[in-house]
């Protein structure tokens, strides 16, 4: 087993992010301004997500910046973050629906999980991680690192915590060309099917578990899925094989890999703060928290799972979890339990305006 895409800029290290902050996007006071006219002129309480439409938000001066962004989790490090979003100027309400404003113009939003929902409030909601339907946006401990079932999370921030919730970012290009140096008989595995849970979200037309390697390569690109708390749970479903000594092995130095100093890049994020993370090489984290006692202050971010149209195609051993692989293809997401109608509507109406189809 030999590094792969060893060059690429997505093959970075704590050290080479810090030197260079190209990663990094600023929004000015014009674009903020642009940005509060946009969800504020638009707003109707009476309207739900899916009834609005992507023209009907003109970002302004801020889509540049936005655009930068994306293109640097396409094509560079993977992972962006965006700051000066006008958290002061709005409502939560109105902060939500500018993350999903923005989401318009980036993709087609993908369902989270068991109740089909298209955009999740990340905050405590008393839910056990460590389960066999657990989900760590909903609870306060201490995460895994993990992908997430979309091309792209994008997360805004609101409230922050009162300590912890500190995010953490790890390359996985740069995690396997290590494990690949380290330990290429352990890498080789990795590139082998493993078993995931669907937490009890599976949709009627799915299993409960599905196959899919920790790591696979499309068109000369290295993609990585990986989520140890769904192979943890699968474990305890029928017809799953038990895990080998030597894929537990594996699996155990990937993660300590993924969390040394010199791979991982730590961060608190701040109130108008946005992270997006390419799902296909990056990994991410997150420390266990303390929130707040007033509710309004309590810790709230809200995160978007989103196909956008101008992405490659994925691995081949990426359809039981996608659903579809192929480029300009809405993929990716938990279809789950609530899929009806008004979901497959927007579905139909976001990727027709972006030029996208739908997957079977």
């Amino acid at each position: 087993m030999q590094p792969i895409n060893a060059t690429a800029r997505s093959a970075w290290t704590a050290a080479s992010l810090n030197a260079n902050p190209s990663w990094i996007y600023e929004l000015d006071d014009r674009a903020r301004r642009d940005l509060t006219q946009a969800v504020k002129s638009v707003r109707d309480p009476d309207r739900t997500l899916f009834d609005y439409r992507r023209d009907e938000f003109d970002l302004g001066s801020a889509w540049p910046v936005f655009a930068g962004a994306l293109k640097e989790i396409k094509d560079g490090t993977g992972f962006a973050i965006l700051r000066g979003l006008p958290r002061e100027g709005l409502t939560a309400e109105e902060f939500e629906l500018l993350t999903w404003a923005i989401g318009l113009h980036t993709g087609v939003a993908r369902p989270q999980g068991k109740a089909s929902q298209y955009l999740s409030a990340v905050r405590d909601a008393g839910v056990v991680y460590r389960s066999g339907k657990g989900r760590g946006y909903s609870s306060n401990a201490d995460l895994d690192f993990h992908t997430d079932s979309a091309d792209i999370v994008l997360l805004t921030c609101y409230n922050v915590a009162r300590s912890g919730g500190m995010s953490m970012v790890s390359s996985s290009v740069t995690a396997h060309n290590i494990l690949a140096i380290e330990r290429p008989d352990l890498a080789e595995l990795l590139h082998r099917p493993f078993h995931f849970s669907r937490q009890q979200e599976e949709a009627p037309d799915e299993a409960p578990f599905y196959p899919n390697p920790i790591y696979d390569v499309s068109e000369g690109v290295l993609c990585s899925k990986w989520n140890r708390n769904r192979v943890r749970s699968a474990q305890a479903l029928d017809g799953v094989p038990t895990l080998t000594a030597q894929q537990q092995e594996a699996l155990d130095l990937l993660d300590n890999i993924l969390r040394r100093p010199d791979v991982m890049h730590a961060m608190y994020l701040r109130p108008g703060d946005m992270q997006v993370l390419n799902n296909h090489v990056t990994l991410h984290s997150r420390t266990e928290f303390e929130d707040h006692d007033d509710p309004a202050l309590k810790r709230c971010l809200f995160r978007l799972w989103l196909a956008p149209p101008n992405w490659p195609t994925l691995p081949e051993s990426w359809r039981p979890a996608y659903r579809a692989v192929e480029a300009a293809t809405v993929r990716g997401g938990i279809k789950g339990h609530v899929y009806d109608d008004a979901r497959r509507a927007y579905e139909t109406r976001q990727a027709a305006d972006l030029g996208m189809r739908l997957a079977g």
